[in-house]
């Protein structure tokens, strides 16, 4: 996951409560195995309007309080399609570009399904590319599980290793000193790893719900099973 924007992430008023498991869930993440629930008579909910996803989304057996704080967090707090695009030459649809006064469109080929190049750190290191969030055929967004998910969010680690260290082994497609490859080079992780969990749970439960981009043949880091 690659983000270059920072935006301040929504503060939900949340009691934890026992009861479903969540699926993909890793061994030794059993505090992530939780459901959560809201007050909705808070003043944070109330401020919560319902918004409409840019794309069809399929809400069989998800949690629709989830998606729906998840949306919010997605489309509006985060903006996460404007870097998890293929860029802004795709990112809306054929006359639905705001930036050329247009209502807007989002373009539903390209919604989160990554490619967009920042280009490389240094000369001659890799490009860093957006990743792809939408999820493959067992609902995992970008492939992942919760578990994580969540853990990508709370140290930053590349666990699709896109760009590893270089080393004695590693000359080609790696990042040298005093870059760490095996951490998330734009994601603003450091801003993101305290966020409320029931936050990063929400986002995982409305990117489970979004269409499947396959992407690029494997093994690209951007290539999605949706079948």
């Amino acid at each position: 996951m690659i983000k270059s924007c920072v935006r301040i992430p929504l503060v939900i008023t949340a009691v934890v409560v026992a009861a479903l498991p969540l699926r993909g869930s890793a061994q030794g993440h059993g505090q992530a195995e939780q459901r959560y629930r809201w007050d909705p008579n808070s003043i944070e909910w109330r401020d919560v309007k319902p918004i409409e996803a840019p794309v069809p989304l399929n809400l069989r057996h998800k949690n629709r309080e989830l998606v729906r704080l998840g949306s919010y967090l997605v489309n509006v707090v985060g903006g996460c399609n404007d870097c998890h695009s293929a860029g802004p030459q795709t990112q809306f649809a054929r006359g639905g570009n705001p930036f050329f006064g247009q209502p807007v469109v989002v373009n539903q080929e390209t919604y989160l399904g990554g490619g967009r190049s920042f280009g490389s750190l240094v000369p001659g290191t890799p490009p860093i590319v957006s990743r792809n969030l939408t999820p493959d055929r067992y609902g995992r967004p970008g492939g992942h599980s919760y578990a994580e998910f969540l853990y990508t969010f709370r140290t930053g680690t590349d666990l699709d290793h896109a760009h590893p260290p270089c080393a004695a082994t590693v000359a080609e497609n790696c990042l040298p000193p005093p870059f760490n490859g095996d951490l998330m080079q734009i994601m603003p992780w450091p801003e993101y790893q305290d966020i409320p969990e029931v936050e990063v749970r929400a986002m995982y439960e409305y990117l489970s719900a979004i269409p499947c981009i396959a992407g690029p043949p494997a093994p690209s880091v951007l290539h999605n099973d949706c079948i």
